[in-house]
């Protein structure tokens, strides 16, 4: 069973070494490969798919991609995608925090990545473009798109992306009166994953708290699980919500162990900056802000952080979405989940829309800035040129600057 998805792996593999730009451009990414390339979902699904997620607390790119992969096999292919999709950034990031006792961060060489904001605002509007065609149909559907787009824009807050979606959910209930066509055999609810999900989160506040109190020798592994796993079971608004809360926990807050902060603001946003640049989820600066708590214990424990952080932060919503996603399922059958896809749909275009001018407005304004993005989705757009090749043509474009 496994050898008929290796070509589905392969795809996820190369989209997790060329996907940069965060939860928004990732979303082209995905249209340009499982959507035009592999056909594994309709633009309709990916969308459905994408609109349940930022419902959810946790990395939205991520779960949306493993609902692509449980469409073909199921939670086995899910979690194998999972794997695929985090190791190679988390990887990255972690090394990152090896490096850092070594060079500059400053001295890290950005001509490399220089293009790399204007091509992810491309491949932005390229996905919103996409899926505006699908979406946005008639009055109501453009008006919850542009409303969406104005508030996401002006409102920068994590929980703007569920009330939009609420709102979006509420006008298309009553701008439309459709009613399912059949209705789907029930999907079974797995109640093990909440359970789960509950367990680890009071275990981790118990064994947090014990090791804190009776001071453990490590107690401060014990300290980073129990914060990266509430970090992934609360945050909304993907990578970008995190570094707020975790300059609060690890920079603003001493530890009652030592006395002091766990991080520097500066070893934080240099972080926050490298993940940037780095391919695949956002997420995975909690490999390298582990790594970086535990660097005084030795290269072991260093080693120990980032696997901490990087399991603790996806451990949450990977148990949600596999719980929350089937109950979602039977839901959308009744008429007024069905009716309110439609709103779901318009406002995710909208917020995607708005994501890549929230992009943009964070880059230096530049006649080159506006050629890149212009370029990035015309070859998006008009031609069949591999997202991947792009995306490695940007790079050696950001390479040759250096010369």
């Amino acid at each position: 069973m496994l050898l008929r998805h290796i070509p589905f792996l392969k795809a996820v593999l190369w989209y997790a070494i060329t996907a940069f730009g965060g939860p928004q451009g990732h979303i082209g990414m995905m249209v340009k490969t499982f959507v035009q390339k592999r056909h594994d979902v309709t633009e309709e699904e990916l969308l459905e798919y994408n609109s349940f997620c930022q419902m959810l607390p946790g990395p939205s790119s991520t779960q949306t991609v493993m609902l692509i992969a449980m469409k073909r096999g199921g939670i086995p292919l899910a979690i194998l995608t999972l794997l695929l999709w985090v190791l190679p950034a988390a990887f990255i990031m972690g090394a990152f925090s090896f490096l850092i006792y070594y060079i500059n961060a400053k001295e890290i060489q950005t001509n490399l990545f220089m293009y790399i904001q204007p091509m992810s605002v491309g491949f932005i509007a390229f996905a919103a473009a996409r899926m505006m065609k699908v979406s946005v149909k008639h009055f109501a559907t453009w008006a919850i798109m542009v409303g969406a787009g104005i508030a996401t824009v002006f409102i920068r807050s994590p929980w703007i992306f569920p009330i939009i979606l609420l709102l979006a959910g509420s006008i298309s209930n009553v701008s439309n009166k459709r009613i399912p066509d059949a209705r789907e055999k029930p999907k079974p609810i797995r109640w093990v994953n909440i359970w789960l999900f509950a367990v680890v989160f009071i275990i981790a506040g118990i064994l947090s708290e014990v090791a804190r109190s009776h001071k453990w020798e490590h107690a401060i592994a014990f300290n980073l699980f129990e914060n990266f796993y509430r970090f992934g079971a609360i945050v909304f608004g993907g990578g970008q919500a995190l570094l707020p809360m975790m300059l609060y926990q690890f920079v603003h807050r001493p530890t009652q162990l030592h006395h002091q902060p766990m991080l520097s603001s500066v070893e934080l946003l240099t972080g926050y900056g490298l993940v940037q640049a780095v391919p695949g989820p956002v997420f995975s600066i909690c490999s390298f802000v582990g790594g970086m708590v535990m660097s005084p214990y030795g290269t072991f424990w260093q080693v120990m952080g980032c696997i901490i952080g990087t399991v603790a932060v996806f451990l949450p919503s990977t148990l949600l979405l596999f719980f929350l996603f089937p109950l979602y399922q039977n839901l959308r059958q009744h008429v007024i989940i069905y009716r309110a896809l439609e709103g779901f749909n318009a406002a995710v275009v909208g917020i995607i829309w708005a994501s890549g001018i929230v992009l943009f407005q964070l880059m230096p304004f530049e006649w080159l800035n506006v050629v890149v993005v212009a370029i990035t989705f015309s070859l998006l757009f008009f031609t069949r040129i591999p997202s991947p090749l792009i995306v490695v043509g940007w790079l050696l474009m950001g390479w040759a600057m250096n010369y």
